[in-house]
């Protein structure tokens, strides 16, 4: 059976925005090209920034979607996570709290994408 296995993020600027995953997340992309930039996050499974598409990207649309990063630990380590981020400046859009699924907070990349980080389920 057939599993997804590529995940695309819209950007306006796709060096900006692999600079700022490749901070975030420290993971170099597999490859650069000039509106395509794939991160290999798991064997054969790709998280790809794409800006072929930069002149149907509207700023002010609301998200819909996140990219989420699970994290191993306890709530202190998603508070410690947030911490980081806040110190290296990314754009909080929802503080830490608790959900029904654990300890959690969404920061936005520089396009507007969601950034959620919650605990390993």
């Amino acid at each position: 059976m057939t599993k997804p296995n590529l995940f695309l993020v819209y950007v306006t600027d796709v060096d900006r925005a692999t600079a700022f995953y490749r901070d975030l997340f420290a993971m170099e992309p597999a490859m650069v090209t000039p509106r395509y930039v794939p991160f290999e996050v798991a064997p054969g499974v790709l998280f790809a920034l794409w800006s072929g598409r930069a002149d149907q990207l509207d700023p002010a649309t609301p998200r819909t979607s996140e990219v989420g990063l699970m994290l191993p630990g306890t709530a202190e380590a998603v508070d410690q996570l947030h911490q980081d981020w806040v110190a290296r400046g990314v754009a909080v859009v929802e503080e830490p709290h608790d959900e029904v699924f654990g300890r959690t907070f969404v920061v936005a990349d520089p396009d507007g994408n969601l950034i959620r980080v919650s605990p390993l389920d």
